[in-house]
């Protein structure tokens, strides 16, 4: 009997926008995940100096956003232990939930080149089934020297063949900052959720 394949779609999601959607849709398909868990990061390291949306709001938006569809499911896995967020123990712990199952994080190119720095990367590989790794159109990595830092690491990567959307949280915040349309971007549920609790708007 085949293992289950779980897929984890981590992010700050601050708001999650149709490019997180069409990532996650291309990424169950093209890994052959039998379900992916997308995993709410609250307090990202790497973004100590930005303004974060509470986390109420974001897993708020995240769950109307994913609502409807079976093969997404929202984790908790991040929200009911202490930080700091170590990609390693994420999986861990998904794998203790999970017993039975296999499991793949998927990240985007650029942290797939930032890999041999993070916590523990050698054991993160032993860990997950494969790295899934968004690739947009054109991009190529040299595994090769990954492979000198992180070895393994080749055997690991399974690339996911991203479309090039220039959609980016950081553009939308800006736009409903500065009074522009933004409707557009987001799922509906979540554009109207935005707009009643008027959020993102200028003090």
């Amino acid at each position: 009997m085949s293992r289950e394949q779980i897929g984890l779609f981590g992010g700050t999601f601050d708001p999650p926008h149709l490019g997180h959607l069409i990532l996650a849709s291309e990424a169950y398909s093209q890994l052959k995940l039998d379900r992916l868990l997308w995993i709410l990061t609250p307090e990202p390291p790497h973004k100590q100096e930005l303004s974060i949306t509470s986390i109420a709001h974001r897993l708020a938006m995240v769950k109307l956003a994913i609502e409807g569809n079976p093969t997404f499911e929202f984790s908790h896995v991040e929200l009911d232990r202490p930080g700091p967020h170590y990609t390693l123990d994420t999986i861990q712990l998904i794998s203790q939930q999970y017993p039975d199952a296999e499991i793949t994080p998927i990240i985007g190119s650029d942290s797939l080149r930032d890999m041999p720095k993070w916590h523990r990367p050698r054991e993160l590989l032993q860990a997950c089934h494969w790295v899934g790794v968004m690739r947009r159109p054109g991009e190529q990595e040299n595994l090769d020297v990954l492979e000198n830092d992180l070895p393994g690491i080749s055997s690991k990567v399974h690339y996911v063949d991203a479309p090039l959307l220039e959609i980016a949280s950081r553009e939308i915040r800006s736009r409903i900052a500065e009074g522009k349309q933004f409707q557009y971007y987001l799922h509906p549920a979540v554009y109207e959720y935005i707009k009643e609790n008027r959020l993102y708007q200028q003090s």
